[in-house]
């Protein structure tokens, strides 16, 4: 059986190609798509959601405009990754998938009650609009099956040396589904540097020959250029499609359980997520984290994602 999930996103380069994978695989029920701030504007994420899902030929699946701001202080994006539109590098027409009316924390919640089993929520982006249905609506939680999120890091960060983008565009909403006893699975920066879009990866894609791989390669040489000049990687991660890979084959990232705290506080550690993963607190786990990554299976899975979508291309 299909599991129902909800991808809850800022398009950007990484989102699109999860988006992809979602809509794509027999495994997933994309039962809605919402968007909040992050990678750029709301404005710009929600358009590039209907972008992706139009050039893809993804129809049926709702999408809805969640927070365009933190829960406290003010938006922060990532143009030197993700560039002005959120998706530089092709050209995009307009889109004709439709915006859904409700606000994206409403979809959410409707989704959730409409559904007849619990559903899991794959947030890739600030964890915004999560936290505000949980704030708005606890009762929901129970229909909520997990929470297998992009965010954060065993290590390192990439927007602060402690502290990963996601986690921290809103500590204070990471902190809320960290703390939330759901089941959160976390896939971090360790677990997502392991995927490099490589040129060998690039030039699988491309060989596919169709409108829609040939999009693909162009946004993954952006993505690679941004990243090279930013980083200095030689190639770049594609951190949001762990999430929806791992729904589909949980084998693909080994796991451990350990406790997360999302740090609030700290002069220079702001946002950091705080892995123990010694146990050395003593505090019990909340979240699974994501480890190794069996490489070749996850690009499989997005070169067959691009495949399966086939002719489509811009609209």
């Amino acid at each position: 059986m299909a599991v129902p999930v909800i991808l809850d996103c800022d398009p950007g380069h990484d989102d699109a190609f999860n988006i992809m994978l979602a809509a794509a695989h027999p495994a997933i029920e994309l039962l809605a798509i919402t968007t909040v701030a992050g990678n750029q504007t709301l404005e710009k994420t929600t358009l590039n959601a209907r972008r992706v899902c139009t050039v893809a030929g993804i129809e049926g699946v709702p999408i809805g405009a969640g927070r365009d701001r933190p829960l406290h202080g003010t938006a922060s994006v990532a143009v030197g990754i993700h560039g002005e539109s959120g998706l530089d590098g092709p050209g995009f027409g307009e889109p004709t998938v439709p915006l859904d009316p409700r606000d994206g924390v409403t979809l959410i919640r409707d989704t959730l009650l409409a559904h007849p089993v619990p559903v899991t929520l794959a947030p890739t982006g600030p964890l915004t609009n999560v936290a505000a249905l949980l704030l708005g609506h606890p009762r929901l939680a129970e229909r909520i099956e997990r929470i297998v999120l992009m965010g954060g890091s065993t290590g390192r960060g990439n927007t602060t040396p402690a502290a990963e983008f996601n986690i921290v565009c809103d500590p204070e909403a990471a902190d809320i589904v960290f703390s939330s006893g759901l089941p959160v699975t976390m896939m971090g920066l360790n677990a997502s540097h392991q995927v490099l879009a490589t040129a060998d990866v690039i030039a699988r894609i491309d060989a596919l020959g169709t409108p829609l791989s040939r999009l693909c390669t162009e946004l993954l040489t952006f993505f690679a250029a941004a990243y090279r000049e930013v980083f200095g990687f030689t190639a770049p991660p594609l951190h949001d499609p762990l999430t929806v890979a791992h729904i589909i084959d949980p084998q693909l990232v080994g796991l451990v359980s350990a406790s997360v705290a999302v740090e609030l506080t700290g002069t220079h550690t702001r946002g950091a997520t705080v892995v123990d993963l010694d146990g050395v607190t003593g505090r019990p786990a909340n979240a699974q984290v994501g480890m190794d990554v069996n490489v070749a299976a996850f690009w499989d899975l997005i070169v067959e994602a691009v495949r399966t979508l086939g002719g489509h291309g811009r609209s």
